[in-house]
């Protein structure tokens, strides 16, 4: 089998200062593609900013032989996801895949969940990815190819006690992947997202003894797969860390029917509506729609 090459696709990576967004631009690079690191390289809680993070990462791409132009706008904004986006096409005339990386915390029990720490989180993680995808979107309809990958968390998925911001913006990047595959798919541009768990700043206090076996790097092979023009899905999410990938899936049970529907219905039916043994992964609306229709019939 051949290797997966990118010569000539152009990547955007927000993010891409340290951490995991770092890795992906340093895989992409060593393949052949064209990337832009943008970075704004401020603090773990987002404020503050060093422009010095992505020339870092640009210079270790070009020291590698690599192609690599930095770009330190903020995803938090529309005309900062434009500025970055505009690099690329000033820099290298397209965009090929956006990789949504970019991240913040405020942690904070949800009583005690305020705007200051709501806000932020949801600009960068939730609003980043509308902002950076949506000028880099209307380049792949364009020329009628694109990869999107955008970056969730098992927080979002699964639930994580302090983090609903943080959580709500991360299950929020799934349904935008969702969205984006069913209106992408004519166009040949296709959009999937990935939970992490690696070691990376954001994460350190938390990992434990594990941590030394959750090496960034090795999420990047995923990143790199889902972003290569021969990857064939579409709308999904995928589990990965520590070398182990895995395909996180949102499945709809046979469910229990009744045209005259009452609250005692329900409750004396509930073991058939929660019976997993035989369920459905409906890829989009209309697929869930029609797990109705035998019903209706």
């Amino acid at each position: 089998m051949t290797d997966l090459g990118f010569d000539g696709k152009v990547a955007i990576i927000t993010g891409a200062g340290g951490g995991l967004g770092r890795q992906h631009a340093l895989l992409l690079a060593s393949r052949g593609a064209l990337v832009v690191v943008n970075d704004l390289g401020g603090a773990v809680d987002g404020t503050g900013s060093d422009k010095g993070a992505a020339e870092h990462v640009v210079d270790e791409i070009k020291a590698a032989g690599g192609e690599a132009v930095a770009n330190t706008s903020s995803v938090s904004t529309p005309d900062g996801g434009a500025e970055i986006v505009q690099t690329a096409i000033d820099s290298y005339g397209r965009v090929d895949i956006v990789i949504n990386n970019a991240g913040i915390l405020r942690d904070k029990s949800f009583h005690n969940m305020e705007p200051a720490l709501m806000n932020p989180v949801f600009d960068v993680h939730l609003k980043g990815a509308f902002h950076v995808t949506q000028p880099a979107w209307v380049r792949m309809r364009e020329q009628g190819y694109g990869r999107i990958i955008s970056t969730s968390s098992a927080a979002g998925i699964f639930g994580n006690f302090g983090q609903t911001n943080y959580g709500a913006a991360k299950m929020g990047l799934v349904g935008f992947t969702r969205v984006l595959a069913v209106e992408g798919a004519k166009y040949n541009i296709k959009a999937n997202a990935i939970a992490p768990l690696a070691l990376t700043r954001m994460t350190e206090d938390i990992m434990g003894g594990v941590g030394d076996k959750l090496d960034p790097a090795l999420i990047s092979p995923l990143v790199t797969y889902l972003a290569h023009e021969d990857c064939p899905v579409s709308g999904q999410t995928f589990s990965v860390g520590g070398g182990r990938v895995a395909h996180v899936f949102i499945g709809e049970t046979q469910g229990y029917f009744n045209a005259a529907l009452n609250p005692e219905a329900v409750r004396d039916n509930w073991s058939t509506i929660t019976d997993r043994n035989e369920y459905a992964t409906p890829n989009n609306l209309a697929e869930e729609t029609a797990l109705f229709l035998p019903f209706l019939a």
